[in-house]
């Protein structure tokens, strides 16, 4: 009995200098923040654990948006026994004791099994595939937790016995009612704009923005405690340090620039939509060094860097086209670079994409195109779909005339023929015209000339 006393004391203690986001975590659904797609109510995946039916799953998502928390939320709801591995440290050993010790459970007691696998990508093949004939019997209940995409590191045949649900980062709403969740539990307050600095840089991850969280009341309590010890030196007042119970401890945003370490860049809305003018306009105007200046400004300032990418991935068709067509696959890159390696490893993929886009000839020549062709396609005339393009596949089109005259281009030693592909009252009408910049000067379409001999419209 005394082993018993003195381990729960142990584990009390433990509790109380535990971090504050293991101290925060939430044990039921209702308490988790974010997630709204799979977590608010009448959601399919809230449904299936409300009501201790979920089957094999694999929770997809970056790290601090809740997927270690969900299954231990599942765990204080089920009636099934819960196992919890890390593939980081569990071998195939632990794996084959967890599925002997379910088919004893089951068979004995008639109760299932939900094996919580974290890390589920740092297994092998092997040791994926020791899991496989216990989830295809549905002898073990697998929740796999993984930050990686589990379409390239999850194996497929697992992967196709379970249902994959992603998690997003959490949006500003979400980590400013976990931010308050810490500060209460802390005792303490904060200024409007420390938790909008500790929000902003916390990158959708609810675990970092408790732990800056928890840093800056530190931080707030040691220099009040500072301050209170200058006042006695000044005054030889009695030295008083600062009541957390009392809600003294106030948080700055000096405290919380500190915590997160880096320095807030003040702009609001007019400044959100200047800088990333101001940003867009370098790379247009092939000035790498500016656009690495605005970059690092927006990153400073903590900017969503998946709206840095998107604008990337933008510029590089309506700024550079066909100039240099691989400057949309390397924008292409740097947005999917943000969303499977994120912040701040990904600043590097960022700051090589503006590099690349700057640097690269410069055409608007497809974005032009586009707004001659839409203006045609809202104007003129009917717009119907000459007889020898229709679609001659099915039965009955052959007596609709459908595909008649139609030339099949391949069967042309050139390659091409001569061919109306456009209604008529738009068929002269040119809407590309190459420019002379990159590899666009070399671009043309197949024998212009036999096409039509009509001028370009603007």
């Amino acid at each position: 009995m005394s082993e018993g006393l003195f381990e729960a004391a142990g584990n009390e203690r433990l509790a109380r200098q535990a971090p504050l986001a293991a101290r925060l975590r939430p044990r039921t659904l209702d308490e988790i923040v974010g997630q709204d797609h799979l977590l608010a109510s009448g959601q399919p995946l809230r449904e299936l654990i409300e009501a201790d039916r979920l089957a094999s799953v694999i929770l997809w998502g970056p790290p601090g948006t809740g997927k270690t928390t969900l299954a231990r939320v599942v765990a204080a709801s089920t009636a099934k026994e819960f196992c919890e591995l890390s593939a980081v440290s569990a071998t195939v050993k632990d794996v084959r004791e967890v599925i002997a010790d379910a088919r004893l459970r089951l068979g004995e007691h008639g109760r299932g099994t939900i094996l919580f696998l974290d890390e589920v990508h740092r297994f092998n093949k092997a040791q994926q595939d020791a899991l496989l004939p216990a989830v295809e019997d549905g002898l073990i209940v697998l929740i796999g937790a993984t930050t990686e995409n589990p379409h390239f590191e999850v194996n497929p045949p697992l992967l196709s016995r379970s249902t994959l649900f992603r998690l997003v980062p959490l949006d500003d709403g979400a980590l400013r009612t976990l931010i308050d969740r810490a500060l209460e539990a802390e005792g303490a307050q904060a200024d409007a704009d420390a938790i909008d600095h500790i929000a902003a840089r916390s990158g959708g991850d609810g675990r970092h923005a408790l732990t800056s969280t928890e840093v800056a009341v530190a931080l707030a309590m040691r220099r009040q405690e500072a301050e209170a010890l200058e006042a006695v030196e000044i005054s030889g007042a009695a030295h008083a340090a600062p009541d957390a119970s009392a809600g003294s401890i106030r948080v700055t945003l000096a405290d919380a620039e500190h915590a997160v370490d880096a320095k807030a860049v003040r702009y609001g809305a007019d400044g959100h939509y200047d800088t990333i003018s101001a940003f867009i306009k370098s790379l247009r105007g092939s000035d790498p060094d500016a656009g690495l200046y605005w970059l690092a400004r927006m990153l400073d300032a903590g900017e969503d860097a998946r709206f840095i990418a998107r604008r990337m991935v933008i510029l590089a068709s309506e700024d550079i086209g066909m100039a240099d067509s691989s400057a949309l696959l390397v924008a292409e890159a740097a947005a999917r670079a943000v969303e499977y390696v994120g912040l701040p490893e990904a600043q590097l993929n960022l700051a090589h994409a503006v590099v690349r886009l700057a640097t690269a000839p410069k055409s608007n020549r497809v974005t032009v195109a586009l707004s001659r062709a839409k203006s045609d396609a809202r104007s003129a005339g009917a717009g119907e779909v000459p007889i020898h393009l229709r679609d001659a596949h099915y039965q009955g089109a052959a007596s609709l005339g459908h595909g008649e005259g139609y030339v099949y281009p391949h069967d042309d030693p050139s390659g091409w023929v001569p061919q109306q592909h456009r209604p008529d009252e738009v068929a002269g009408n040119v809407y590309w015209e190459p420019s002379e910049h990159g590899r666009e000067r070399d671009l043309r379409p197949a024998a212009p000339a036999e096409q039509s001999s009509e001028p370009a419209a603007d």
